[in-house]
C-alpha cells in the first residue's frame, strides 16, 4: 500500500479531481490526505465525502495589490513550513499537485525533502502554479494538445480530467425526480462555477418570463453566497406553470446536468468534463477575468470539437434568442450529444491512478536499490 498526499483545495475545479482520483486510488487500498483550503466551497464541496481524509491547510491566493500580494508571499511560505512538517509526519511515496496555492508549498518541500512530484492541469492554458513548479515533476498529467515548455515529452501524459465516481448520465426523467422540480417542456441549466456567476444569476431572473413564455424551465446553481433557495413560477402559453428554481450549491450535480436539455455555464476545465460525462449540449460563458484567459480556450476547444457553443460575456443580451434557438433544435442537440460520447472516451481516473501506482513502485524499487548498494 502507498501513501499519497493530494493537494487539491480552493477551488470546485482543483477539489473535483482531486476527490476522484482519491477514491480510485483508496479503492484499491492506497492511503491518500487530501490538503484542502479553509474556504467556504471546499467545506461544502467534501461535505459528502466522509470516507476520504481532508486536512485543512493555511493559505490564500497570490493576488491583489502590494498588500495583498505581500501577504499572499508569506502565506505561501507559511503553506511550506506547514507541508514540509506534513511531509515529515506522513512520509508519502508520492505528492499530487493540481494546482492552485496549496500546490506550491508542498511542491517546493516535497522536492526539497526527495519524495516524487506529480501535477495534474485541467485547463487550456496552464495556471500559474503548475508553471512555476513543472520542472519538480517527476510526471505532469495534461489535456490533449496542450504543450509545456521546457518538458521533456517523457515526463508527460495525456490522461484527460478525473471526473467523480458520482458524476455520471441518468435518464432525464429520473434526473429531474432525483431534484423534486416539474418539467413539463424544456429544461435549461445554469451553472456559474464552484464559485458562482452573478451576470448568470441576474440573466436567469432578467429573462425567466421570456423562458417561460416558450415553456423552457430553469434551474440555476447560484453559487454559495449569491441567494438562498428559491423558485419563481410563470405560467407559459398554454396555461401551464413553469418554475425557475434557483439553489446557491448543489452536491448532485450528476442529476443537475442530466436533467438538462442545454445547460448555459462558465467554461472551467472541470464543468466542461462534468458535461461530457453527462452528455450535456451546452452554451459555454467563458469568465472574462479568468487567469491567462483560460475559460475561453477550453470553451473554443470545446466548440471545436463539437460539442456546444460558445457566447461571449460582452454579448449575453444576445443569449435568451441562443438559447431558444437551441434548445427546442432537436438534430442540432442530438448532434452534440453524438460529439460528447466520443470526447468521453477513457476513464480518467484508472489511467491517472495506476500511473501514480507504477511511479510508487518504481520510486521503492529505487529506494531499494539505494540501500542494497550502501550495505
Amino acid at each position: 500500500m502507498s501513501k499519497i498526499l493530494i493537494a487539491c483545495g480552493g477551488t470546485g475545479g482543483h477539489l473535483a479531481p482531486g476527490i476522484a482520483v482519491a477514491e480510485a486510488l483508496q479503492a484499491n487500498g492506497h492511503d491518500c490526505r487530501l490538503l484542502i483550503s479553509k474556504k467556504q466551497v471546499d467545506s461544502a464541496l467534501i461535505a459528502k465525502y466522509e470516507h476520504l481524509n481532508f486536512i485543512k491547510t493555511p493559505g490564500r491566493a497570490f493576488s491583489g495589490g502590494i498588500l495583498a500580494r505581500f501577504a499572499s508571499a508569506w502565506s505561501l511560505f507559511s503553506g511550506y513550513l506547514f507541508s514540509r512538517k506534513l511531509i515529515q509526519q506522513q512520509d508519502p511515496d508520492i505528492v499530487l499537485l493540481f494546482g492552485g496555492f496549496l500546490s506550491v508549498g508542498l511542491g517546493v518541500a516535497a522536492r526539497i525533502i526527495g519524495v516524487p512530484i506529480a501535477l495534474h492541469e485541467a485547463n487550456c492554458h496552464p495556471g500559474k502554479s503548475i508553471r512555476l513548479i513543472k520542472r519538480l515533476a517527476t510526471r505532469i498529467y495534461l489535456p490533449d494538445g496542450v504543450r509545456m515548455k521546457g518538458i521533456p515529452p517523457s515526463r508527460v501524459r495525456y490522461m484527460g480530467y478525473p471526473v467523480r465516481q458520482d458524476i455520471k448520465h441518468v435518464l432525464k426523467a429520473n434526473a429531474a425526480r432525483n431534484l423534486e422540480i416539474k418539467v413539463p417542456h424544456k429544461l435549461l441549466v445554469v451553472i456559474g462555477g464552484s464559485q458562482g456567476a452573478s451576470a448568470l444569476n441576474d440573466w436567469v431572473i432578467s429573462n425567466f418570463e421570456q423562458m417561460a413564455k416558450v415553456g423552457v424551465s430553469i434551474y440555476c446553481v447560484t453559487g454559495l453566497g449569491k441567494s438562498s433557495k428559491s423558485t419563481i413560477h410563470e405560467i407559459d402559453r398554454n396555461g401551464e406553470d413553469i418554475t425557475a428554481t434557483l439553489v446557491p450549491f448543489s452536491d448532485r450535480m450528476g442529476d443537475v446536468i442530466s436533467a438538462a436539455d442545454l445547460v448555459v455555464s462558465r467554461a472551467g476545465a472541470g464543468a466542461i468534463a462534468e458535461l461530457v460525462r453527462c452528455r450535456a449540449p451546452s452554451i459555454l460563458i467563458p469568465y472574462p477575468y479568468a487567469a491567462d484567459n483560460h475559460q475561453e480556450a477550453n470553451a473554443r476547444m470545446h466548440e471545436q470539437n463539437g460539442a456546444g457553443l460558445v457566447l461571449d460575456q460582452s454579448t449575453i443580451d444576445t443569449l435568451a434568442n441562443e438559447v431558444i434557438d437551441l434548445i427546442f433544435n432537436d438534430w442540432l442537440l442530438s448532434k452534440f450529444k453524438s460529439n460528447l460520447e466520443r470526447l468521453d472516451r477513457f476513464d480518467s481516473c484508472k489511467c491517472i491512478s495506476e500511473d501514480l501506482e507504477a511511479l510508487c513502485r518504481a520510486g521503492e524499487l529505487a529506494r531499494v536499490d539505494r540501500l542494497e548498494s550502501a550495505i
